[in-house]
């Protein structure tokens, strides 16, 4: 596997915009969101096809900013917003197992909590919003934790001895940490007042930043790279 910043920018806008996918299907907040999500998949997008992601992910930046402007209809932003994910993910795919296992379970990782985060925000205008659907993206970034730790494992990527055990070692106790980090988001939610949406957003700010480094660490041991 080769670790590199389009991978890892790559993993993470992939599942941006699979998150704005999720989010015009379940049409819980105005065309604002997908506006913002469009914007950012096209900035972080852009990045990574200069970075080495290729065209192929400028066709997905465009598939992702056609579901920004279609933002009004849930069908077509929903299909744009998807088929941006695949098209971004497929700029880095690897024909090796473990490679696309990781990326599968990194955009659903770092997709999750930042959405978690970013519809977060849209409480601050309207707190009446659902919270069954921020329930619902952090659940989805536990299972790609727990995917992501799972796979590193059962791949032999894992070492805990010798020289290379630093790494193993910081990596589970980030991965930990992140799961404490969502189990805090979850836990906030279930706080009735406003108060609690803005400590699970609070929260999901610190889950996405530890996020990063289980994926850019897990990507590390799997490709030899320490």
């Amino acid at each position: 596997m080769d670790l590199s910043p389009a991978l890892i920018l790559i993993t993470w806008v992939s599942g941006i915009a699979a998150g704005g996918a999720l989010v015009a299907w379940w049409r819980v907040v105005g065309p604002g969101y997908l506006w913002l999500t469009g914007a950012i998949v096209a900035v972080i997008g852009g990045l990574s096809a200069v970075a080495g992601a290729g065209s192929v992910a400028w066709v997905g930046v465009a598939s992702a900013v056609v579901g920004a402007i279609a933002a009004g209809s849930r069908a077509l932003a929903t299909v744009a917003f998807a088929a941006a994910a695949v098209l971004l993910a497929a700029s880095v795919w690897e024909p090796d197992a473990v490679a696309i296992a990781l990326l599968g379970s990194g955009i659903l990782l770092l997709g999750g909590i930042t959405t978690e985060m970013l519809l977060g925000h849209w409480f601050l205008v309207d707190p009446t919003l659902p919270r069954w659907s921020l329930h619902a993206l952090d659940a989805i970034a536990a299972i790609g934790l727990a995917l992501e730790v799972f796979i590193v494992v059962v791949s032999g990527s894992l070492v805990l001895s010798g020289t290379d055990g630093v790494y193993g070692i910081v990596y589970l106790v980030m991965a930990g940490f992140c799961l404490l980090l969502m189990a805090g988001v979850w836990g906030s939610l279930r706080e009735p007042r406003y108060s609690g949406v803005m400590a699970a957003t609070g929260l999901s700010y610190l889950a996405v930043l530890v996020a990063f480094g289980v994926v850019t660490i897990g990507r590390s041991l799997a490709g030899g790279g320490f």
